[in-house]
C-alpha cells in the first residue's frame, strides 16, 4: 500500500519553526539510536552513502541526513526552485564528489541548477534534504505530497523506497 500525504505551503513553512520550539522543550540531543554518517573507504566523510534506517537502507548526506527524490523531477534536472528548494534543500556539490558506505559511484553524478549551482544527483536524480529532518535517520519526508508531487528517500539502488520495506510509520529513525 502507497502512504500519501497532501502538505500545504503554510505547513511546510511551519515546520522549521515547529522543530525550533519543540528542541527547547527538553529531551536529549545524544546521537543514540542515529546512523553513523558515511565514510568512505579511508576512513574521510563521504557525500553520499547508504544508511539502515527504519525505512530500510537509504541514501544520506555526509552527515547521514537523508536524502530524497522529487517525482516531478524527469531526469537529472531540478524543478524544485524558490520556496521548495528552501523547503527541500538540494544536496549540493562542494568539491570532488566522494563515495561512501553501500553507495554506487556508478551511480552519483551531478546536474547544473538554474541558478548555477551543482547539484548531486543519484541513478540520474537530482537530490534533495528536507527541513522538517532535524537530525540523521530522520525520515520525515517520506511519502510527503508537496510543491506538485511526491517526495521519497531513495534506497541504494537509486530507486524510491517502496512501501513493502518501510516496517513502520515512516517517522524518525528505526
Amino acid at each position: 500500500m502507497t502512504r500519501r500525504r497532501n502538505i500545504t505551503v503554510a505547513t511546510v513553512l511551519a515546520l522549521p519553526l515547529a522543530a525550533v520550539a519543540l528542541a527547547g522543550c527538553g529531551g536529549s540531543n545524544s546521537a543514540s539510536g542515529s546512523p553513523s554518517p558515511p565514510k568512505t573507504s579511508g576512513g574521510q566523510p563521504a557525500t553520499v552513502g547508504i544508511v539502515n534506517t527504519g525505512l530500510g537502507k537509504i541514501l544520506v548526506n555526509s552527515k547521514g541526513r537523508t536524502l530524497y527524490l522529487f517525482q516531478k523531477d524527469s531526469g537529472p534536472k531540478s524543478t524544485c526552485l524558490g520556496a521548495c528548494a528552501a523547503n527541500w534543500p538540494p544536496l549540493l556539490a562542494t568539491g570532488k564528489l566522494t563515495i561512501g558506505n553501500g553507495a554506487n559511484a556508478s551511480l552519483v553524478g551531478t546536474s547544473m541548477r538554474t541558478d548555477g549551482k551543482t547539484q548531486v544527483t543519484y541513478n540520474g536524480h537530482p537530490v534533495y534534504l528536507f527541513s522538517g529532518d532535524n537530525k540523521a535517520g530522520d525520515t520525515n519526508g517520506e511519502g510527503i505530497n508537496a510543491f506538485g508531487a511526491n517526495w521519497y528517500a531513495l534506497s541504494s539502488a537509486g530507486t524510491r523506497v517502496s512501501s513493502s520495506n518501510s516496517g513502520g510509520s515512516g517517522y524518525g529513525y528505526g
